[in-house]
């Protein structure tokens, strides 16, 4: 594939990021490639098996040959089962569990690397590197604190690397992101005209970042690779459409709105270590900043305050251990394991729209090479999530207060074609 028919895909790739329900720890996307899932993502900043390393470690191109393109998707299936542990939600009270908020997302991704020569490579990736939906059924008890909630971003990142010698490699980029909010809920609990009144907020917006790398070859069997991705502000704008049956209340409550977001930056340390001819082993350490999301205050166009959600979120870990077993030449195996921390610090600030929780990754994959420049990937992964408790009370505001337990749990397919020339 030549470097133009490769830019002939971004656009339609770009138009289906991000879309339908793709959940990770909060609601970052880790799964930026098919390659790297058999592995839980150990070793990201490291391995550089393809051009997706432009996401993970941008001075992984220099590992790279003259040019490459790879893409892929990631599928990902939610399960959220809420169980009511004594509600207090007013009119809504009975109404039903919501059923099944999960549901499948899709989780596209494209990347094209070049070399100007032996030293200095140039590449651009697009990605969706955060996205979430949530949706209940009807009748649903937590209506006025949540019905949807989907958040779609999608990132394109051009980046460049360098070779200072044959021991040490750097790598930057910069990141043009665009982010989609659509939120769902019913007005209130308090009055029957209220708990059947759709409140629907939309924001979006367009926002820079930045992300840097570093690439170490120890020796000839092992890697170190250090990066590390920007925090990315938004100041977005949009509308809240009320559409109840009552018209003046429709008219007094509809308007324009706008929010201020800052979604975290990413650090990740990772190593690889080939131990013989067919093993290899990999390891990630990865630091999240979730605390850039305290809460998020919706103003109305007039400046008035129109909902403050209280995330109270804390930064977290992630952890991964992965291996790779070479079964011949064309034929690789890959096993993985990760440990990945919520951002939610407890009940009480654990959202209906986001039941989220610590996970467990259980990943395996396979890697199959046809011909040579030519690498197929598959790889599936399950996510153990205990029982998150919910505690969240917003009486005070009139969405009454949610008591519950949801059952979580995901799996993960993905797939990724590589083709080097």
């Amino acid at each position: 594939m030549s470097r133009n028919s490769f830019m002939k895909l971004v656009p339609p790739l770009i138009v289906g990021l991000g879309t339908g329900c793709a959940w990770s720890a909060g609601f970052q996307l880790i799964e930026q490639n098919g390659s790297g899932l058999g592995n839980a993502y150990a070793g990201s900043a490291a391995v550089a098996e393809n051009s997706s390393t432009i996401f993970f470690n941008p001075a992984g191109m220099t590992h790279l040959k003259a040019q490459e393109f790879s893409v892929g998707m990631a599928a990902v299936g939610v399960s959220m089962k809420f169980s009511n542990r004594g509600s207090s939600v007013g009119l809504l009270a009975g109404s039903g569990d919501g059923g099944d908020a999960g549901g499948w997302g899709f989780i596209p991704n494209a990347y094209f690397t070049n070399a100007v020569n032996r030293d200095l490579y140039l590449g651009v990736g697009v990605g969706a590197p955060f996205g979430l939906k949530s949706e209940y059924g009807s009748p649903w008890l937590g209506a006025a604190q949540s019905v949807r909630f989907d958040v779609k971003t999608f990132n394109i990142n051009p980046s460049v690397a360098l070779r200072i010698n044959d021991m040490v490699s750097l790598g930057a980029g910069v990141s043009w992101q665009r982010l989609m909010a659509d939120y769902l809920r019913m007005l209130a609990v308090n009055s029957p005209a209220n708990a059947a009144t759709p409140l629907n907020l939309t924001l979006d917006g367009n926002a820079w970042g930045w992300n840097v790398g570093v690439l170490l070859n120890l020796s000839q069997a092992s890697k170190l690779g250090i990066s590390y991705r920007s925090a990315i502000s938004y100041d977005t704008k949009g509308n809240i459409n009320v559409s109840g049956p009552n018209a003046a209340t429709n008219a007094a409550l509809s308007s324009g709105a706008n929010a201020s977001l800052k979604l975290p930056d990413f650090f990740v340390l990772s190593a690889t270590h080939q131990w013989s001819d067919k093993w290899t082993a990999l390891g990630d350490l990865s630091w999240t900043g979730w605390s850039t999301i305290p809460k998020l205050d919706v103003f109305r166009a007039s400046g008035v305050s129109a909902q403050t959600l209280d995330t109270d979120f804390r930064d977290t870990w992630r952890v991964a251990l992965g291996a790779n077993y070479q079964y011949n030449e064309s034929m690789k195996l890959k096993f993985g394991i990760a440990y990945d921390q919520t951002p939610v610090r407890g009940d009480a600030t654990r959202m209906v729209s986001l039941p989220d929780n610590d996970r467990t990754w259980l990943s395996l994959g396979g890697q199959w090479a046809p011909a040579k420049g030519s690498t197929f990937d598959l790889g599936l992964t399950y996510l153990y999530i205990p029982d998150s408790s919910i505690d969240n009370n917003q009486a005070a505001q009139g969405r009454g207060r949610v008591v519950g337990n949801c059952a979580n749990n995901a799996l993960i397919l993905g797939a990724q074609y590589s083709r080097a020339f």
